[in-house]
């Protein structure tokens, strides 16, 4: 049984797998542009984050029903149940399909199908977080969260995502105002392979809860130290990172020096499919790069517990779970 945790880094569209990819194909008669799942497999293979957003999108194309959706939603709860998660909150990128003519209600009632049954089935109380795509103009993200009205009862927050260099927070300071009018939780991605200076404006402009990646945190002390004052949570993405280059080896993985800072960090899995593991191989892959004890693991499962948008009865049963873990190797 692996450590309890929650995965709170996790875009869905990122969780297709090949051979998913290939059997919603034959059922949507979409022709992919490779021979098979291995050749498929072979063009994960990323120079940067432009080149796996390339590869990312043109995939999407398979996905087109309900019932797709709800596929691919159940095919990563039942991999995740196998490595612990407990909780998972988890983005969709409404702007992908809606551009491909894929109506937003057909992907939130999709995934809300599989969602709704993620408890009983498999032990993990879910969120769904509507992400706005950041290189799509600011007029897009108001006219999806428009869209989105009448599934707002389906979706527990909103996030930032997509390329970020060049798009800066501030861009969707009025889809932020919005969602925080509509009692939305709110977060973003920042600091990956933008500045630290986005970090700051997400917390100030958009008044996030949660930065998505914040690597570069670091490149800013005084940032760091609000970081921690704040106890603002990180979701790092260690082989995420590692495939988009944003640093050369887990070796040289800023993990443990955020942690010795008093950050408040969690390890998620981000695109799984697309990058080598889901999040508990994130786990084994840090604690081997990085010789991490058990307490230090045990102390980032508890971290994502705490970074959770959990009520507290349900937040402190979870903390008890992953207190009371005993390891076995």
């Amino acid at each position: 049984m692996s450590l309890p945790k929650a995965e709170l880094h996790l875009h869905i569209e990122g969780t297709l797998e090949p051979e998913l990819a290939f059997a919603l194909a034959a059922r949507n008669g979409v022709t992919l542009p490779f021979a098979d799942t291995e050749e498929l497999r072979h063009a994960y293979s990323f120079s940067d984050l432009q080149s796996f957003l390339d590869l990312y999108y043109a995939l999407m194309a398979v996905l087109r029903t309900e019932q797709d959706f709800a596929d691919l939603a159940d095919a990563y709860l039942a991999r995740a149940a196998g490595q612990g998660v407990r909780h998972a909150e988890i983005f969709f990128d409404p702007q992908a399909h809606t551009a491909r003519g894929v109506e937003i209600g057909t992907v939130v009632e999709g995934l809300s199908r599989a969602l709704e049954r993620s408890e009983e089935r498999y032990g993990i109380s879910t969120q769904l977080i509507m992400c706005f795509l950041r290189d799509e103009p600011a007029a897009s993200a108001l006219e999806t969260f428009e869209a989105a009205g009448p599934h707002l009862h389906r979706i527990s927050g909103v996030g930032l995502d997509s390329a970020e260099v060049g798009n800066p927070p501030a861009k969707f300071r009025e889809v932020y105002e919005l969602a925080a009018a509509a009692g939305l939780r709110r977060v973003a991605h920042a600091g990956e392979e933008g500045p630290a200076e986005y970090i700051r404006e997400a917390l100030d402009v958009l008044g996030v809860e949660r930065i998505d990646h914040g690597l570069r945190c670091l490149e800013d002390q005084e940032l760091v130290a609000r970081l921690v004052r704040e106890q603002v949570p990180l979701t790092l993405c260690p082989l995420s990172n590692v495939r988009l280059r944003c640093i050369d080896t887990l070796a040289d993985h800023p993990l443990r020096r955020m942690l010795d800072a008093g950050l408040l960090v969690t390890v998620n899995s981000d695109d799984p499919a697309y990058f080598g593991g889901y999040v508990e191989d994130n786990f084994t892959a840090l604690r081997d790069a990085l010789g991490l004890d058990r307490e230090t693991l045990r102390t980032l499962a508890a971290n994502s517990f705490k970074a959770a948008f959990l009520d507290e009865p349900r937040r402190r049963a979870l903390l008890a779970e992953v207190a009371a873990y005993e390891f076995t190797d």
